[in-house]
């Protein structure tokens, strides 16, 4: 067994919690001859630790126990790819857990988490509605009061007139302003009219 990890702490830690177990065998180094199985253990599946994860299936070829904490929605692909076949918490990484899934990994009889998997596929089907989705108007993005009160700002009208004219308070027209500002990222208010203008809606 070899351990990958992104920082010597970690990959002595890791030697040394499984170096103690009689049934297994940390090999210091990469020597695909002599490894059966692959123990990564990283704080969060990074794009460093993806690296780090791609760079030892390409040298080794072998099955993976992964031991993090988080996985990243774009380390999801790289964990199936790379042959991880076992997960397990950093906190809940005991000796025991661990060599038990270094056993089960080296048995050959385990396959990609069907967590795992079923996340991937959730996040590729998500990804491909995103793309096939029509784009939305830009003037689906303001409601219709909205749009009122930015055609009064753009008309000239200051906040009190606005209120007047909408049977509004004063402060339900600025808190209306300050959301289509906010929401949109506008700078100001002859900001928001320009916006709202250039996009046809008012």
């Amino acid at each position: 067994m070899s351990v990958c990890a992104l920082d010597p702490i970690t990959k002595a830690g890791m030697a040394d919690l499984l170096g103690t177990r009689v049934s297994v065998k940390v090999v210091d180094g990469r020597a695909r001859d002599e490894t059966d199985v692959v123990v990564a253990a990283f704080e969060r599946l990074s794009a460093d630790a993806a690296t780090a994860l791609r760079e030892v299936t390409a040298e080794l070829g072998k099955p993976i126990v992964l031991v993090t904490d988080r996985i990243e929605e774009g380390g999801l692909a790289v964990a199936v790819e790379c042959r991880v076949v076992a997960i397990l918490p950093r906190s809940a990484a005991t000796d025991s857990r661990v060599t038990d899934s270094v056993r089960l990994a080296a048995s050959g009889a385990v396959t990609p988490p069907s967590t795992l998997l079923g996340r991937l596929s959730e996040h590729a089907a998500r990804l491909h509605r995103e793309m096939l989705a029509p784009s939305e108007p830009a003037g689906a993005a303001l409601s219709s009061r909205e749009i009122d009160v930015l055609r009064l700002m753009a008309d000239g009208l200051d906040t009190q007139e606005i209120a007047t004219e909408l049977s509004y308070s004063e402060r339900t027209v600025k808190n209306i302003i300050y959301a289509v500002t906010d929401r949109l990222r506008l700078r100001n208010r002859s900001h928001a009219v320009a916006y709202a203008i250039r996009e046809g809606v008012i």
